[in-house]
């Protein structure tokens, strides 16, 4: 099992993290929603829950519920500025459809 981030993705979580005291690292996650069925979560690690999985990568640590590993084995969080706009990117080998907005996805 794997998760990855690329090294735009590791810089824009490293500076994130930094900010936060109690952070642990970043924690990934799914949850039941968008048009195609599931949406992916963000946010910050501040615990560490015992059915957690940690991952480690390019010097930043990701947390995953064992429950959403199923759907992120595989993943590489990427990172994009694009104008105004800037977002965490998910490139998953386990999605099967994308809608069109791209928020989304199924398996």
């Amino acid at each position: 099992m794997s998760i990855t981030l690329t090294e735009k993705a590791a810089h824009h979580a490293h500076r994130y993290l930094a900010k936060q005291a109690n952070a642990q690292g970043l924690r990934l996650g799914i949850r039941n929603t968008g048009c195609s069925g599931h949406m992916y979560t963000v946010g910050l690690a501040d615990t560490v829950n015992p059915d957690d999985q940690i991952f480690e990568s390019r010097g930043i640590k990701v947390v995953v519920s064992t429950q959403n590993l199923p759907y992120l084995d595989g993943l590489e969080l990427d990172y994009a500025k694009e104008g105004l706009n800037e977002s965490f990117r998910f490139n998953n080998p386990n999605a099967k459809e994308m809608c069109g907005c791209g928020e989304s996805f199924s398996v």
